[in-house]
């Protein structure tokens, strides 16, 4: 089966499915996309696969994927032996990742417009995009801070899934719409925990735990 990427190597969305494909093993292809300054996403080839004018864009035998959450489940259903990244056998822990994909949305929505406005010069309304992205984060903390006194440390379960993945990009890159991780310690360990998993896959403004400047401190 061939897979191909269609791909810009700043985007927290194209970001998630990179890192998917690399914590599963998955081979697959990348076509650089240029985003910017180019557009080249709304340009005519592009967007006959995609009408909405947007990245990533997936494309398998006889499938082209459109919207990340798809892309992120139908990897995991197709490419995960384990079958806990996409845990279907168990209706309770699915039920809470469907919800945390949702979640994601409102993390690209927020964070993710900010990042764009900060990076990019986007035009966005900044005040509602950081009031949003600080509520987010809020209830991100609070969420995972219940986790860790009842012991587990992922969003969903006992065991990182796709909704892991699709939250922490736009998480870990909230530093570069100007929203540090101090006041969350609880989102730092998270964040330690999916650094630590083996074949993760960094990408500019997120690295590997050796990379981490020194002085950052990292909760238990």
């Amino acid at each position: 089966m061939t897979i191909t990427l269609y791909n810009y190597v700043l985007s927290g969305n194209c970001y998630k499915i990179r890192l998917l494909a690399s914590l599963l093993d998955i081979n697959y292809e990348t076509i650089a996309v240029d985003f910017h300054p180019g557009q080249e996403h709304k340009s005519k080839a592009l967007l006959k696969l995609n009408p909405a004018g947007t990245l990533p864009i997936l494309v398998t035998d006889g499938h082209v994927f459109t919207e990340t959450k798809d892309m992120l489940t139908w990897l995991a259903q197709h490419h995960d032996q384990s079958n806990t990244w996409w845990p279907a056998n168990n209706s309770d822990q699915l039920t809470r990742v469907v919800q945390w994909l949702e979640f994601s949305s409102r993390l690209s929505a927020t964070i993710g417009e900010l990042r764009l406005n900060s990076m990019l010069n986007k035009a966005i309304d900044v005040e509602a995009a950081k009031h949003g992205s600080k509520i987010c984060l809020r209830e991100l903390e609070s969420h995972l801070t219940e986790q860790r006194i009842k012991g587990i440390q992922w969003l969903s379960g006992d065991n990182p899934t796709v909704a892991d993945v699709a939250c922490f990009p736009y998480t870990a890159l909230s530093p570069d719409a100007g929203i540090e991780h101090d006041d969350y310690p609880s989102i730092r360990s998270w964040l330690h925990a999916l650094r630590s998993l083996d074949n993760f896959l960094t990408m500019p403004g997120i690295h590997e735990l050796h990379e981490l400047k020194s002085t950052q401190k990292i909760s238990p």
